[in-house]
């Protein structure tokens, strides 16, 4: 009897260090990207291009909220109306982006941190609202250093055409 409690508890605890782990790997993508808090500039690129993107000036500000559990995405264009909110938040032993689109929707992603942890990648999960105007599909922020990341961003078009758009961004003072 001593013995199957022994044992039970030995798997008990080894399940429990697996729940761990996988939050642990979570928590750290979150902590990375974390590390991007502050206001930051650069210019975009897109593939195809995209003639109300290209080339344009756009301003990135990430901060932390809601008392350390969110971390709020927040991009500019000069010359565009648009100010799409991205919030970065932990779901149990996911890390979850849902991106406020200015296409009227609101698509989650799953992000994963890379093997060599400077890159945080978020596939796509779901999309609530319409997606009569597309919707975005996939993201990806690579630090390069504390003062220079860039952004990738993946837009589905109606048909599924997809409209990659790259930003390499500057920290500014």
């Amino acid at each position: 009897m001593k013995s199957l409690r022994l044992m039970l508890s030995v798997v008990a605890l080894m399940s429990l260090s697996t729940v761990a782990f996988a939050q642990s790997d979570a928590q750290k993508s979150f902590d990375k990207l974390k590390t991007l808090v502050g206001s930051w500039v650069g210019h975009m690129t897109s593939v195809p291009q995209q003639a109300e993107i290209e080339g344009k000036l756009m301003q990135v500000s990430l901060r932390v909220t809601s008392m350390g559990n969110a971390l709020m995405h927040e991009m500019t264009g000069t010359g565009r109306p648009d100010d799409p909110i991205t919030m970065l938040y932990l779901d149990g032993d996911r890390l979850l982006l849902t991106h406020y689109c200015d296409a009227g929707n609101r698509p989650r992603m799953v992000g994963k941190m890379s093997a060599d942890g400077k890159t945080v990648e978020f596939d796509f999960l779901d999309v609530a609202g319409s997606t009569q105007y597309g919707h975005m599909h996939h993201a990806v922020f690579t630090v390069v250093d504390a003062n220079h990341h860039t952004e990738d961003w993946t837009y589905m078009t109606p048909g599924d055409k997809a409209v990659h758009a790259h930003v390499d961004l500057q920290r500014t003072k």
